[in-house]
């Protein structure tokens, strides 16, 4: 599937997704076709079941459900593409406790067991149970140091990067940069991106312009305050919420959105397309990461290769961005 990929000019997801048969409207026909077309010139053949190929339980361990409202595409998307194949997604919310998740495969093992899903709400690194070793496994939104389980992760550096490049090639040249908790590994990954993109079109990465960690809307408003003494024509943020407070900060200081200072939020939360103007923002592609994942537990294997994808995260363009200097 490497091999497919690199000719095909698409990422290792998007090629696991088309040879296992998984919808996304984000993959063109062209694409597929164009994937389709090399796997056979290059003799792939696709190991282990099937697609609809007999009955069975995946068994999905998530940390936590409550603290954002992406839990709900992880467990649907995965629901609906194992009922595909026959199988059924039982969920169980383990709060992360090592103990809990032990329990639970022990309890799991009487069962028809096609393989385990193991997630948790927000990228990170994890150190799974030892049972789960043994077992076809795949994390989903985490992955472990040792590299022996195949993991599905959001691509945070390309896609900051890629909405960092949006402001730039829209002609800002002092764009601001709200990071999240510092602990975050989507902290991390996405303060990277925007000074890759900085980097990229011969832009002075400057600390000023980034503020100090915000994660809600209050915490995004107050940093966002603190950096418009610097004069920012943009800004990126950590995610929608720190967005919307970044938003409420500028027009308090009497400034428009877009014309002033644009802005662009990062998860594509509801919210954000009804506000005024609508935030621009990088979409988190739970679904397909959750898809993706079933489609892994197809390949075969006890324990699966290890492999780490990562999912593309789109940028959504709207009224919150305008050009300046035209």
């Amino acid at each position: 599937m490497v091999d497919i990929a690199l000719a095909a000019g698409v990422s290792q997801a998007t090629v696991s997704l088309v040879l296992s048969g998984g919808t996304t409207a984000r993959i063109s026909a062209e694409t597929r076709e164009k994937v389709q077309s090399l796997a056979a010139e290059m003799g792939y053949a696709r190991r282990g079941l099937a697609r609809g190929g007999g009955s069975g339980v995946v068994a999905l361990l998530i940390d936590e459900v409550t603290t954002t409202p992406f839990a709900t595409p992880f467990l649907d998307a995965a629901k609906d593409e194992a009922a595909a194949l026959g199988w059924l997604v039982a969920t169980f919310i383990t709060g992360g406790d090592a103990a809990n998740e032990v329990a639970i495969l022990q309890t799991l093992a009487a069962l028809d067991l096609r393989g385990v899903i193991y997630a948790r709400l927000i990228t990170r690194t994890v150190h799974p149970p030892e049972p789960l070793f043994a077992l076809p496994t795949v994390l989903l939104n985490c992955h472990e140091p040792s590299r022996r389980l195949p993991c599905v992760i959001p691509g945070d550096v390309a896609g900051m990067q890629a909405a960092t490049e949006a402001l730039i090639k829209a002609g800002h040249r002092r764009i601001a940069h709200l990071p999240g908790e510092d602990w975050t590994e989507a902290t991390r990954d996405r303060l990277r991106g925007y000074k890759q993109a900085l980097a990229a079109h011969d832009i002075p990465f400057d600390p000023a312009l980034v503020s100090r960690p915000a994660w809600t809307v209050g915490s995004g408003r107050a940093a966002m305050l603190g950096l418009l003494d610097q004069r920012p024509t943009a800004v990126t943020c950590f995610n929608d919420r720190v967005a919307i407070g970044a938003c409420e900060a500028i027009r308090a200081s009497g400034l428009a959105i877009p014309d002033d200072v644009s802005v662009i939020g990062y998860d594509n939360e509801d919210l954000g397309a009804h506000l005024a103007p609508p935030l621009s923002t990088v979409q988190l592609p739970h679904d397909e990461m959750a898809r993706l994942a079933i489609t892994l537990l197809t390949e075969g294997g006890r324990p699966l290769p290890y492999q780490r994808l990562k999912v593309d995260c789109p940028l959504v363009l709207r009224d919150s961005v305008a050009r300046i200097g035209v």
